[in-house]
């Protein structure tokens, strides 16, 4: 059973660093562990369709705009499409390779402490790029790839796919863009297989619906912000944060057990 208190706080972290690229896993495990807190997979679930939802909303032009075009066959779209499918598979073959050993770490604070370190050190390195091309086949299947790997905790979706494009050239605002447009098929379906699973019909309906709107508002607003960083060049401010949490988390492990 999961209080309104920690559904609150839960929605707050996964909403802020779903789409930020600090790892919400990470956060997720930390916070579980720091709390106490015993959320199931159908919590887990939820708060991901609510952060999913702020990403639908805040592109929701841009995915109009996508599905029109591959209807009336224009050619930017279809190709726009074919990227994503390109950078979807890649991501479905990494993730199902280390499902298994992803899973194993989750509550790992050593791990998440090192990777923790490494996602940092990637997005300040990333952001030494100034980058001016278009995504294209290749950097679409790598930032796939990066994907599939941000499934380890620690290693952030976001700031994995964005550092990965970076590092090929892509234009920063470009990698962001297409980074979110690209991990909507992922998210919808592991969640969909997770909440077959899921689902039981024990469900505490309150604690659900205040993680849900929790993380969808504080999704929305945390996009709002990362593209804030990008415009102003601070991306690197989310690296040096990462390194940070990372030294507490190895320093002191007895904080997070």
């Amino acid at each position: 059973m999961i209080s309104l208190t920690d559904a609150l706080i839960l929605g707050i972290i996964q909403g802020t660093t779903e789409w930020l690229p600090i790892s919400s896993s990470a956060h997720l495990a930390l916070a579980q562990t720091f709390l106490n807190s015993d959320t199931s997979i159908v919590y887990d679930v939820v708060l991901h369709i609510g952060t999913l939802l702020a990403l639908l909303v805040y592109f929701r032009n841009d995915l109009y705009k996508l599905i029109i075009g591959v209807i009336n066959k224009k050619e930017k779209e279809i190709r726009l499409a074919l990227l994503i499918i390109i950078c979807s598979i890649s991501t479905a073959i990494i993730g199902f390779l280390f499902k298994d050993y992803f899973e194993s770490i989750f509550f790992d604070m050593t791990a998440i402490g090192v990777t923790l370190a490494i996602n940092g050190i990637i997005i300040i390195l990333a952001t030494r790029f100034k980058g001016t091309n278009a995504i294209d086949m290749k950097s679409s299947f790598l930032v796939g790839i990066a994907q599939g790997i941000s499934v380890s905790p620690g290693i952030s979706r976001s700031g994995a796919t964005i550092s990965t494009a970076m590092f090929l050239g892509v234009e920063k605002n470009e990698a962001a863009k297409f980074s979110f447009l690209a991990s909507i098929v992922p998210i919808l379906g592991v969640s969909i297989l997770e909440g077959r699973k899921a689902f039981d019909g024990s469900i505490e309906v309150l604690p659900l619906a205040v993680g849900f709107i929790t993380s969808a508002i504080v999704g929305y607003l945390s996009i709002k912000l990362l593209f804030k960083f990008l415009k102003e060049s601070k991306f690197q401010w989310f690296g040096y944060y990462c390194i940070i949490l990372a030294f507490l988390v190895l320093i002191s492990p007895n904080i997070f057990v």
